[in-house]
């Protein structure tokens, strides 16, 4: 039994020695999240029988796409690494309003998607693959049609029939018509009363996660105040994404005070759109969004990155128009929204490369079996951004920036990544001082797999043209192979131990 004891504590003494792998046990937020956004219409038709007035060759028409198609689609989802799934409104609309923003019925499920049973399907099988499920929702207007318009007892229900005749007028963004769509008076007790109550019912009928707020700045944010008091207290954890379409990011950011936790941030949209879309662009401007946003923002880290969505050409289509091969700038785009701060947001498509001009030519039906290594290069990103916590929450830090190169810095804890993007059309060397990043290690690279170790001066990254590569900061090889040497013999130890110890039992037996 002392000879059992003393080789146990041996034991521990030498294990303490190893090293072990930091390990992200947080619970997980909304930073960590990666969405993907789905028009339904456009996404998969996976049920024929609600296939009425559709006409495929009309991109103003209904296509076809549905619940179900989703639900088949999600495992392809999950494969890409996507958390969480962000869908255009589901609720009944008016003809031709296969987007979604038309609402005849706030609460109807529009009939060519499917049923309300098939919806809470699909978010119970999203959520069996911890996949979150976010729905657009908009409470500015209703559709052209509305029923609400020739009821007499609603006629205040609305505002007065007019545009938006100057839009650096607040009250006239929030009392005009958007695109001639009839305008909500939320400030009506009833109104406000049925919005709240509509928003709650659907989370509470469909366990939904969070909503991704329509056309925010045309809304009062006395009421979007009340909004998300209201709707965070049916389900805890729920999550505000809100769209302000606006070029000045001061006016973006005050309505985080009302309780919307996020924005998708148009700032940086602008920006990385031009800066990706062709070569040779330094990406200063997107840092500066970002020491921007920091000071801004209560939490930088959960706005949302995009380079196209449903409302703009698509990026392949900028690519296309510069001669550039849209792959390749697609590559670099997501190499920096993935390890950059914020929550990643990918259009469908955008993963296959698909093209579009100006809406509706952006909302083109997705393309299924093709062969793009846009999507392996995504899966490995994802992977990348889960594995390592400092991709998601790490600190930021510029190291290097010229002629189109950059390299960057992102720590968290223990962890110490480095992003090197080079988008230019020529080759890029870049020395790192020991200043920037610890002496005595090495930076290996979890792309191509290659190892970079420390001389007196520091670092040398090398990184072809149009290309980017992610590092992680590790001690080098020798000293890790020192650390190894525990590992294997204390096992062996042990065996040996276990089986003289038997031996000796049965010999006294």
């Amino acid at each position: 039994m002392k000879r059992t004891l003393s080789f146990m504590l041996i034991l521990t003494f030498i294990l303490s020695f190893i090293p072990v792998q930091a390990e992200d046990n947080e619970e997980r937020t909304w930073q960590d999240e990666m969405i993907y956004f789905i028009m339904v219409d456009r996404f998969h038709n996976g049920d024929k029988s609600n296939d009425y007035e559709v006409d495929v060759n009309d991109p103003k028409a209904y296509h076809g796409g549905d619940f179900k198609g989703i639900t088949k689609k999600l495992d392809y989802i999950k494969d890409m690494g996507f958390t969480a799934i962000w869908l255009t409104p589901i609720v009944k609309n008016e003809p031709k309003g296969y987007h979604g923003y038309w609402t005849e019925d706030f609460y109807d499920v529009e009939e060519h998607f499917g049923t309300l049973e098939e919806f809470k399907s699909l978010v119970e099988e999203a959520h069996k693959r911890e996949i979150k499920v976010i729905l657009d929702l908009v409470v500015n207007h209703t559709g052209y049609q509305h029923p609400w318009l020739t009821d007499p007892e609603k006629k205040d229900w609305f505002h007065e029939r007019k545009g938006i005749l100057n839009w650096d007028n607040q009250e006239d963004v929030e009392n005009g018509e958007l695109a001639g769509l009839p305008d909500l008076a939320q400030e009506n007790p009833e109104v406000k009363k049925y919005l709240l109550d509509m928003a709650k019912w659907w989370i509470t009928e469909t366990d939904v996660d969070g909503y991704r707020l329509d056309t925010v700045k045309h809304v009062p944010k006395w009421f979007w105040k009340e909004f998300s008091k209201e709707v965070k207290s049916v389900k805890d954890d729920f999550f505000l994404i809100g769209e302000v379409w606006h070029e000045d990011p001061k006016y973006v950011a005050d309505y985080g005070n009302t309780g919307i936790d996020s924005f998708v941030d148009y700032p940086f949209f602008n920006e990385a759109a031009r800066i990706f879309s062709r070569p040779d662009q330094s990406m200063g401007r997107l840092q500066a969004v970002w020491k921007r946003n920091t000071t801004l923002y209560g939490n930088a880290n959960i706005l949302g990155n995009f380079i196209d969505n449903h409302d703009n050409v698509r990026f392949t289509r900028l690519a296309k128009e510069r001669d550039q091969d849209p792959v390749k700038r697609i590559k670099l785009a997501l190499s920096y929204m993935y390890t950059a701060p914020g929550i990643p947001i990918i259009y469908y498509g955008t993963e296959i490369a698909l093209d579009g001009g100006e809406d509706p030519d952006n909302r083109r039906d997705m393309e299924f079996g093709t062969t793009n290594e846009v999507v392996t290069y995504l899966s490995r990103l994802s992977e990348l951004r889960k594995q390592y916590p400092a991709l998601r929450k790490g600190d930021f830090e510029v190291l290097y920036d010229r002629l189109g190169m950059t390299v960057f810095k992102r720590v968290y804890e223990d962890e110490v990544t480095i992003i090197a993007i080079n988008n230019s059309t020529k080759s890029q060397e870049v020395e790192l001082s020991t200043e920037q990043i610890m002496s005595d290690h090495q930076l290996r690279g979890v792309l191509d797999e290659e190892v970079i170790e420390s001389s007196k001066d520091g670092y040398k990254l090398t990184v072809e043209s149009e290309t980017a590569e992610v590092y992680v900061l590790e001690e080098k090889e020798e000293t890790s192979r020192m650390y190894m040497i525990p590992v294997v013999i204390v096992p062996l130890l042990f065996i040996i131990f276990f089986f003289i110890f038997r031996k000796r039992v049965n010999n006294r037996r």
